[in-house]
């Protein structure tokens, strides 16, 4: 199984280097500084969500709010900050609290009232949107910019004042960190368990629901990070935004080697998805698709990220 599951991170390497060679032969000016910059930008938000996710997913789970709690977190904060008169750094943390308290409703409605995960997290995915409509006021959110009084916050979470994107530093630190919980704690361990088979995890003593709601925790943890990158990026924040970025987000995690059935996951393959979406949805600007067409190929993506994971529990069950 670990030689299936390296073979398909090898596979989704070597598609992000072919896609990079394809793109920076035929495409106009791709293979350049800004462009580098701008897909590293574009991507910070998504890294961040599909961490998150490749928990949910190693579970047998899904969790289809990420992005509407994203971006509700980031009009929850926006409100904090500019209506309610609260110092950026509370609303910051205001933010992260807020995908955290969608993480355990997802949680508990998943693992202890044992709803389905596809109904569950569908359902919270309008709660959290119709949320960022009311507190909002339906009116757009906007984060200071570098200029302004507080906008130390773009300078620490986007770029600062030398042009350095800061947002590379943070996703190496979160990765590292996502690593080594995934990789060398309980909470990987057991979230993989657990998709493998529940009811044995639940016999040889592991608590599935305990540990079920901590995975969706820790993704709604992530998802609130991606606001602050997010606003951070992008400044204004649009009521109602934030549908697609789970769509994104499940695609590269599963282009990465974690398998939909839950059992296995990989935070590096979860990566290398991410970029390979990134420089598809990049590279076919460069060669002058129009975004129709980028997300008709977004979506076929999708599609061939389930068929190569239904290929590989195929091949993992024959022997």
């Amino acid at each position: 199984m670990k030689k299936i599951l390296s073979s398909q991170r090898a596979i989704a390497l070597l598609t992000l280097g072919v896609l990079f060679l394809f793109f920076s032969v035929f495409g106009s000016n791709f293979c350049t500084g800004d462009t580098m910059v701008n897909l590293l930008e574009s991507t910070y938000y998504i890294i961040c969500v599909s961490f998150g996710i490749t928990y949910v997913i190693s579970t047998g789970g899904i969790d289809l709010s990420v992005g509407t709690v994203a971006m509700c977190g980031a009009l929850v904060g926006g409100v904090a900050y500019n209506v309610w008169g609260l110092p950026m750094w509370f609303s910051l943390i205001i933010i992260v609290f807020t995908g955290m308290l969608f993480g355990i409703l997802n949680g508990i409605l998943v693992s202890y009232l044992n709803l389905p995960a596809f109904v569950a997290t569908l359902g919270t995915m309008m709660m959290s949107q119709g949320a960022g409509y009311i507190i909002s006021g339906v009116q757009t959110m906007r984060y200071p910019s570098i200029s302004e009084p507080d906008g130390w916050f773009k300078r620490i979470f986007y770029k600062s004042l030398d042009g350095v994107p800061m947002g590379v530093i943070y996703m190496v630190i979160l990765f590292a960190a996502a690593f080594f919980l995934f990789k060398y704690t309980k909470i990987g361990k057991y979230a993989c368990a657990i998709g493998s088979n529940k009811e044995a995890a639940r016999l040889s003593g592991v608590n599935v629901k305990r540990w079920g709601l901590l995975v969706y925790v820790i993704s709604g943890i992530f998802a609130g990070l991606a606001g602050i990158f997010y606003a951070a990026t992008y400044t204004a924040i649009l009521p109602g935004s934030g549908s697609g970025i789970e769509t994104n987000a499940i695609a590269a995690t599963v282009i990465g080697g974690t398998s939909m059935t839950g059992g296995s996951g990989s935070m590096f393959g979860t990566i290398i998805g991410v970029f390979i979406m990134g420089i598809l949805k990049n590279g076919l600007m460069t060669i002058g698709i129009q975004q129709q067409w980028q997300v008709l190929f977004t979506g076929a993506a999708v599609l061939l990220a389930v068929l190569l994971d239904i290929y590989r529990n195929n091949k993992i069950k024959r022997g």
